[in-house]
């Protein structure tokens, strides 16, 4: 009897210390690398995104950025591509710059420039449907617009909390659910979302309590859905600190204030390997994944 006792705990004690090695290995990946390890096998191993040439992705907030630099990435694999923003100059330039990526795989015809406001409700339906009558289907919308928000809590006017989470929160799920609808409708509900959160939608950080929440909400919104629509893939991509202009619009605690910032120079992951590690998300239909460098994301506040 001794002997069975003494033999099980031997057992359970190399059990444990494997439970420990897996973990000290984790963590250092973890420090090595600029995501997570899943989405860094992906990287090497999954799926390319050439996979992907020829479907039609729809991303909002593609003038500047995440949304630029992912675009990029896939225009480089022949990705037909939609492209919204509110600045139509912006979104000229970077269809040019997908063109030119393309190398020969995409006509200007597969770059559609489609000028919006997220707020606009009401012409959500409406730019579907040119979309749709443009490429006649639509495969996956990339929610990427989105603005953060740099305050102290006791400082934040409502309105600050409402307008913030009016354009990445409901704006985003309005949009979506006319898109999840034509999937359902034409597609038997096989289809795409895809989502920019944050890392701060799972770890709050000081200095940024509306924009947190507001993530949050949106990664509540669509881990929801998930669950809803079987069929339907659910990507949820949250970066970290990245080399942006995304504080130069990021509101503060009072309405109509900008926090006129950049961390472009800064020393952060940059927008091209988020974008290309996105896209990467994407082709392999991942539910959720993040990146950025380790030591920005203890010692700054989160951007995206």
């Amino acid at each position: 009897m001794c002997y069975v006792t003494v033999h099980n705990m031997s057992f359970i004690e190399f059990l444990f210390i494997l439970l420990i090695l897996y973990y000290f290995v984790y963590v250092l990946l973890w420090i090595i690398l600029d995501c997570n390890v899943a989405l860094w096998y992906k990287s090497r191993f999954g799926n390319s995104i050439s996979t992907m040439r020829g479907q039609v992705v729809w991303i909002t907030g593609a003038s500047s950025g995440i949304g630029r630099a992912l675009a990029i990435s896939l225009a480089r694999h022949g990705v037909r591509l939609v492209l919204s923003a509110r600045r139509l100059e912006q979104l000229e330039q970077v269809q040019t710059e997908c063109l030119a990526a393309a190398r020969g795989l995409l006509a200007q015809k597969d770059v559609l420039i489609l000028q919006m406001d997220m707020l606009q409700l009401d012409k959500h339906q409406a730019h579907l449907y040119t979309v749709l009558n443009h490429f006649e289907r639509l495969d996956v919308l990339v929610n990427n617009a989105g603005r953060s928000q740099r305050a102290n809590w006791v400082d934040i006017d409502i309105q600050v909390d409402r307008d913030l989470f009016e354009l990445d929160v409901f704006a985003v799920v309005h949009l979506s659910r006319l898109v999840v609808r034509y999937f359902l409708e034409q597609n038997g509900g096989r289809g795409h979302i895809a989502a920019t959160s944050s890392i701060a939608g799972f770890s709050p950080v000081p200095f940024s309590a509306t924009y947190c929440a507001a993530k949050h909400a949106l990664n509540a919104y669509f881990t929801s859905l998930k669950l809803e629509q079987r069929k339907l893939d659910v990507t949820i991509f949250a970066p970290g600190p990245i080399a942006t202009d995304f504080l130069m619009e990021a509101f503060t605690g009072n309405k109509g204030e900008k926090v006129g910032d950049s961390t472009a120079n800064q020393k952060r992951l940059t927008a091209e390997r988020c974008g290309e590690l996105f896209a990467v998300a994407i082709a392999n239909k991942m539910d959720l994944t993040w990146c950025g460098l380790v030591m920005p994301m203890f010692t700054e506040p989160i951007d995206l």
